[in-house]
């Protein structure tokens, strides 16, 4: 396997679950350890970098259109299925929890995805929405261009207070209140997500356009990805 270019901005995904939404909205979040390499000791959501072997992952249902196209926008090439399935993994891989609907792999599933496989689910990418952007700065240990997925906890299959298959990278897993979840050590990035995903807990619809905070090594700069695709 090669070594990763730790100086590279890598894609990843980040997975935002609301459970009770309607009534009185928690957001899934973990803390990282003290030894991370990024963002250590602070709370986040789960997710992270996009593996190669998901782009040819078999969805049971693909991403919402709406959200597809508008992860076409500022992007050299459509890894919206890729990008997909790498929440799915990652929400499994940190928390246990399984977004998929029951069936069996057509082929032999890949390690990473072995665990998922074997609870008898195919990943299912529908009820991911695609609610926000961002590039880490530069001078960090390391960089990704991260793509938040906003999902109502009803749409996961399995129980929602049970992490028991979660690996150790998170700790403290737990349901936060949605009103409390900025009383905790987080990412400035993640405060960020948190005001829109609040001002938005109860449209179940797709955003229409989606925040994107780019940065680059001349300037950062707070945009909105409009569906407006070089793809086209």
């Amino acid at each position: 396997m090669n070594a990763v270019d730790k100086s590279a901005i890598r894609n990843a995904s980040t997975v935002i679950a609301l459970r009770n939404r309607m009534d009185d909205p928690h957001v899934l979040m973990g803390q990282r350890g003290s030894k991370a390499a990024f963002m250590p000791n602070k709370f986040v959501f789960p997710g992270g970098a996009v593996d190669p072997d998901d782009a040819t992952i078999p969805l049971a249902r693909a991403l919402p259109a709406l959200c597809a196209k508008r992860l076409t926008e500022d992007c050299n090439a459509d890894i919206g299925h890729a990008l997909a399935a790498a929440a799915i993994r990652e929400l499994w891989e940190e928390t246990g929890l399984i977004l998929g609907a029951p069936g069996e792999w057509p082929a032999k599933a890949p390690r990473d995805w072995a665990g998922f496989a074997a609870q008898g689910f195919m990943p299912s990418a529908h009820a991911l929405q695609f609610v926000f952007r961002a590039i880490t700065p530069p001078g960090r240990p390391r960089r990704f261009d991260a793509r938040f997925f906003l999902i109502d906890a009803d749409e996961i299959a399995s129980d929602l207070d049970d992490f028991s298959g979660a690996c150790d990278e998170l700790s403290h897993l737990q349901w936060i209140p949605l009103a409390r979840a900025r009383e905790f050590d987080l990412p400035f990035i993640t405060e960020v997500v948190l005001a829109e995903i609040s001002a938005r807990a109860q449209d179940t619809s797709p955003p229409a356009s989606v925040p994107f905070f780019r940065n680059n090594d001349e300037e950062s700069l707070f945009l909105r990805l409009q569906g407006k695709s070089p793809l086209d």
